[in-house]
């Protein structure tokens, strides 16, 4: 019984920091602007709108004059699992849901050559509900025999910047970030009776991005960006039936990110753009949960410790960009996102898979200051088997991502 509770214990902190299921590879949403997105997010070479605070601050060094975008994503995603080996009669969905990250950017010309900026994004925003999966006597020793998980995230980052044009064919950039994020878990916790557990907690941290853009010749960008890692950590009350039992306390590292790519003018109209981006995914390797006492509900148990052992991953996009004619732009792009969850470390709250992305998107030019730009993206996973001894069965995740952002300048 007490390995039984200390289980549960974990995964319900746990919930915690991976709510963002079923979207990205490991828990990272990328998708923070429309016209990146439309790319399939092939934008680090040009960064030529005022979202460079998050693809690729050097980008802001090429923007002239004041610049504001603003704009929402709307995701909608699903995930469903069957089970395999002794599982086999589970068949299980998630509730469906709709989240709505937000994004605000700015750029400001001081100089010739000097640039600020500012983004305001959410980057992690989503949540996932598993509608009495956990019930079960099959899978009970899994999850404390929970009748059902729910969870939710939203992070906020504000990501003030500087960029500076060395030349006209070269400039480099530099952002700090304050992060701030809240979640909310709460669960039946007892299969004979209504006993919920509700976690809610909040974090905070920093981090750095740089980046740089060259020109070596005409029609041709080269560029790279890099933003460190975060470590945010979550502090929480923990309660049992509406009755405060505990604090819980847990560090989560958001990884940092490289990402280098190039962009080609083939033509007056085409422009294409191709880019590699690098998650050092390895820096989740182990979770550690400390309460400040012991919890007699989780078998006494004052501090928990899991092997993660995710890997660096990668992630590939391929972009193109036409220009129809004065007031319209279409865009394409293509993704494939590697996993960094091995399949013995796959779980319901955060059953990862490899994606397969397709984006279409476009802008128009309503007047000579204003536009507005939106995509699609259609999010496929491919079919994940969960290796996890204790939840053996295999996932498969997909979502929708409708974008859209209004950009002014004066």
């Amino acid at each position: 019984m007490y390995k039984l509770t200390q289980r549960f214990g974990l995964t319900v902190l746990l919930t915690l920091i991976t709510v963002g299921v079923v979207f990205a590879g490991g828990y990272q949403i990328n998708e923070q602007g429309a016209r990146a997105t439309g790319m399939g997010g092939a934008f680090v070479a040009r960064a030529s709108d005022p979202s460079a605070v998050y693809y690729n601050v050097a980008g802001l060094g090429f923007q002239r004059g004041i610049n504001i975008l603003g704009g929402v994503n709307l995701i909608i995603p699903s995930t469903t699992f069957k089970g395999t080996g002794t599982m086999v009669p589970l068949e299980y969905s998630t509730k469906g849901a709709v989240f709505v990250p937000v994004n605000l950017y700015g750029g400001y010309q001081v100089t010739d050559k000097i640039v600020l900026g500012l983004g305001i994004f959410n980057p992690f925003g989503l949540g996932t509900e598993w509608d009495n999966l956990w019930g079960l006597s099959t899978n009970a020793t899994y999850l404390g025999s929970t009748k059902a998980v729910k969870s939710s995230i939203t992070s906020w980052y504000f990501n003030p910047s500087i960029a500076y044009k060395i030349t006209d064919d070269l400039s480099v950039g530099l952002g700090v970030s304050y992060v701030y994020a809240t979640a909310f878990i709460s669960r039946n916790i007892s299969t004979s009776s209504v006993s919920l557990l509700e976690l809610d907690g909040d974090g905070d941290g920093f981090n750095v991005n740089i980046g740089v853009i060259y020109k070596p010749i005409d029609k041709l960008w080269i560029g790279a960006s890099y933003r460190t890692t975060t470590s945010v950590e979550f502090e929480g009350d923990v309660k049992i039936g509406g009755t405060y039992v505990a604090s819980g306390k847990t560090e989560l590292p958001m990884p940092g990110t490289l990402s280098i790519g190039a962009a080609y003018e083939l033509t007056s109209k085409i422009t294409v753009e191709g880019d590699v981006q690098y998650t050092q995914w390895s820096e989740y390797d182990y979770l550690t949960i400390d309460f400040n006492k012991n919890i007699s509900q989780l078998g006494g148990a004052h501090q928990i410790k899991e092997f993660k052992d995710w890997n660096d991953q990668v992630i590939l996009r391929a972009g193109v960009e036409y220009i129809l004619n004065p007031q319209v732009t279409l865009r394409g792009g293509l993704i494939a996102d590697l996993s960094p969850q091995p399949p013995s470390k796959t779980e319901p709250m955060l059953p990862d898979g490899d994606r397969y992305d397709i984006a279409l998107g476009g802008s128009y030019k309503i007047t000579n200051n204003l536009s507005v730009d939106a995509s699609y993206m259609f999010v496929y996973f491919a079919e994940k088997d969960a290796k996890n001894s204790a939840l053996p069965g295999k996932y498969n995740s997909l979502s929708h991502i409708f974008s859209v952002n209004f950009a002014y300048s004066f």
